[in-house]
């Protein structure tokens, strides 16, 4: 096992303290929105030692002795998941994250049009599907999957706005998935989505509805939300359309691909399949592709996904999500024991309280302190760890 030394992203969106708090670094006033624990090609983790190689190239190098056997049959010779810190201090763009086949064939599409993989308007970075998981290390505030059409409709009623008037027709002329995926459309696509006026405007009674009387306060604050952090921008209408979410510190939510979301506030350790593929339908300065979005968005109504954790060996919780390229587990380790940790393939831990010291059944020893990480190859084999912390790990079910 190694120390990981991760990729940290400056998105303007960041936190300028929370991670860097996490990671136990100088506070310098810049936005740091995640740091990546992982071997994704476009800004992979580094193995701390004699040469400090990429992660990726040390998995190149021995991807059986690193990944396992298993793992190499079912995905190859790469790591099958990316671990993230996130931390969010205003909204982050409205998103979806394609299926495999729609990223297979939007990555061939790109290189056969000699778009290259770093230029900023690609919007397939790899191959792959981008399911994910959120564990809240903080309050953590999103918006996730569309509403049911009729409480989408009830929310719209009485609304005299334009726009609010369209959009009640819409669902009520069809209240079923293909009204909602008009609706959508209709607010993102470039003929039919509301001007910049419109959409101040659009806010702007929301925000007097809240103070006369709202049948979703909730809603109408996230639409003055984002319409305040994205003067003018129709992503901000759309929140009328989706499941506002809330999770508490050590809750998990999942997100599949196709599923439309934003994420609004908060600090949360992220794990998903190894992609980079992110398409953005507002609510940022970064590229915009609404077709492609359109393609992948799935607009069938229903609630989000809360993971509950499931209890193993006495400290840790395993949260399963319904993929096979990653899970995500959190062990308190005890002060005063040695504990059994899950797992036996390629595995990465992060340190977020306390001192951990890691013993591999292959006799490699490391010692972890808040906001340090170690990359764990299949080799290694069945991990313990004693002195006293918390740990996340992710790995490959």
């Amino acid at each position: 096992m190694q120390v990981l030394e991760p990729a940290v992203q400056g998105y303007a969106w960041g936190s300028a303290t929370a991670i860097p708090q996490l990671l136990r670094r100088p506070v310098d006033g810049s936005p740091v929105a995640e740091a990546w624990f992982g071997a994704h090609s476009s800004a992979p983790s580094r193995l701390v030692g004699a040469s400090g190689p990429p992660l990726h190239h040390a998995i190149a190098d021995d991807p059986v002795g690193t990944l396992g056997q298993d793992v190499v049959s079912r995905f190859g010779g790469g790591l099958p998941f990316l671990l993230k810190l996130i931390a969010a201090a205003r909204p982050l763009s409205l998103q979806v994250h394609p299926s495999v086949e729609l990223a297979e064939d939007g990555y061939a599409r790109e290189d056969a049009a000699g778009v290259p993989l770093d230029h900023p308007h690609r919007s397939y970075r790899d191959r792959n599907h981008k399911p994910e998981l959120v564990y809240a290390l903080s309050m953590f505030e999103a918006l996730v999957g569309f509403r049911a059409p009729r409480r989408t409709a009830e929310i719209l009623r009485g609304l005299e706005h334009p726009v609010a008037r369209r959009l009640h027709k819409t669902i009520m002329a069809t209240p079923t998935t293909a009204g909602m995926q008009d609706a959508f459309a209709s607010l993102v696509s470039g003929a039919t989505r509301p001007t910049p006026v419109e959409v101040t405007a659009f806010a702007d009674e929301l925000r007097e509805r809240v103070v006369a009387g709202s049948p979703s306060p909730r809603t109408d604050g996230a639409v003055d939300r984002l319409e305040r952090a994205y003067p003018g921008d129709p992503g901000a209408v759309t929140a009328v359309l989706l499941n506002p979410v809330t999770l508490r510190p050590g809750e998990a939510l999942f997100v599949p691909a196709g599923a439309v979301h934003c994420y609004l506030e908060g600090v949360a350790v992220e794990i998903m399949a190894n992609s980079d593929n992110v398409l953005r339908a507002g609510l940022t300065s970064k590229h915009v592709d609404i077709p492609e979005l359109l393609r992948a968005v799935d607009c069938v109504a229903a609630p989000p996904i809360r993971i509950a954790p499931e209890h193993v060996y006495d400290a840790t919780d395993v949260y399963y999500a319904p993929v096979d390229d990653f899970e995500l587990s959190v062990t308190h380790v005890p002060d005063d024991e040695e504990c059994r940790l899950p797992g036996a393939g390629p595995r990465v831990l992060l340190c977020l309280e306390g001192q951990v010291r890691l013993r591999a059944e292959s006799g490699a020893e490391l010692e972890l302190a808040p906001g340090g990480a170690s990359f764990v190859p299949a080799a290694d084999g069945a991990l313990c760890a004693t002195g006293g912390g918390r740990l996340v790990q992710a790995a490959v079910p």
